[in-house]
């Protein structure tokens, strides 16, 4: 259960212990909440352990540059690493840290490796179910894997056709678009989860894990089919927090594993991966002749430029110039 919160003293005396939660009452996810905690424990043992209070900008410019000129940061982990330690110092300590000067790395754009619709497929129908149906999720809407194995009974909505995305990146819900070819098998996959709960609750398994406290408030919620994830592990996991014995969804890195071995059993010689299904999606959008600021709203990106550097695949894909050897 990697994506639930850690449990925190009541009273924390641990320095990350109160910084961990500081973010929580700031409201931040999980996700932020672990990386922010990574990179301020790196500048801690960076300055040999010298408590963050009583450091400055000195240090955080030369941890910053230390990033890019011994570690080789990508700009992406050096700007998280950033935002960590101005967050550390601008709200946690109430320090703020102005002005920095450090070697900044150097921004490289990339243009994100996409599967061909045959490449895709191929990847897909190497997989058995329920790893098959996870990657038709992604590929058929755009769906991160952690999106696809948080998805619970009740965020599918059969009769509307679309699916609502819980707590996406940014801590944000959005709907997307439900494969009509995958509906039947979807809804098997339902049948399995309702035949695996009532096992479980004949067994005195404790409910599915519930967020934001709803289990005080809704304490039989986490016995309904609803609220049942639609890719539960095989495995009963015990809840960092509670100590509850439950049945959580599906590890991130299962379906990773599989879906590599289908690439290779496919003989795709890319860099891809299960976000590649997402590319995959927010491309073939494009080649539809799609708007942009639809994909964008499927996609979930803030910023509409993070949505136009999949023209940028088009372009590499030939779709918009034609070879002269082509005419």
């Amino acid at each position: 259960m990697e994506d639930v919160r850690i449990p925190l003293p009541a009273s924390p005396i641990k320095f990350l212990d109160q910084f961990r939660t500081f973010i929580r009452t700031d409201g931040k996810s999980y996700s932020t909440e672990n990386a922010y905690a990574y990179w301020v424990k790196q500048f801690i043992l960076f300055n040999n352990k010298v408590h963050p209070k009583n450091l400055g900008n000195p240090e955080v410019e030369a941890f910053l540059t230390h990033l890019t000129v011994a570690r080789d940061a990508s700009p992406n982990t050096q700007k998280l690493a950033l935002n960590s330690l101005m967050f550390l110092y601008n709200r946690f300590l109430n320090t703020p840290i102005e002005q920095l000067n450090f070697k900044y790395a150097k921004k490289q754009i990339r243009t994100p490796t996409v599967f061909t619709h045959e490449e895709a497929m191929s990847v897909i129908n190497s997989m058995v179910m329920p790893y098959k149906l996870l990657a038709q999720l992604m590929y058929g809407g755009g769906l991160r894997v952690s999106e696809a194995l948080r998805l619970r009974v009740k965020d599918v909505d059969f009769a509307m056709g679309y699916i609502v995305v819980r707590d996406g990146k940014g801590f944000k819900d959005r709907t997307t678009l439900l494969p009509k070819s995958i509906i039947p098998d979807l809804k098997k996959q339902i049948d399995l989860v309702q035949n695996l709960l009532e096992y479980d609750k004949s067994c005195g398994v404790s409910g599915v894990y519930m967020p934001n406290m709803l289990e005080k408030k809704y304490p039989s919620a986490g016995h309904s089919l609803g609220w049942q994830f639609i890719f539960p592990s095989k495995e009963l996991s015990k809840d960092p927090r509670s100590k509850a014995i439950r049945r959580h969804h599906i590890y991130a890195t299962t379906i990773q594993s599989h879906v590599k071995h289908a690439i290779k059993e496919s003989h795709i010689r890319k860099h891809a991966s299960c976000h590649t299904f997402r590319h995959s999606f927010a491309t073939r959008l494009l080649q539809a002749k799609y708007d942009l600021k639809q994909i964008q709203t499927l996609m979930g990106h803030t910023d509409i430029r993070t949505t136009e550097i999949y023209l940028h695949v088009l372009d590499e894909l030939g779709d918009r110039v034609k070879s002269p050897l082509d005419t």
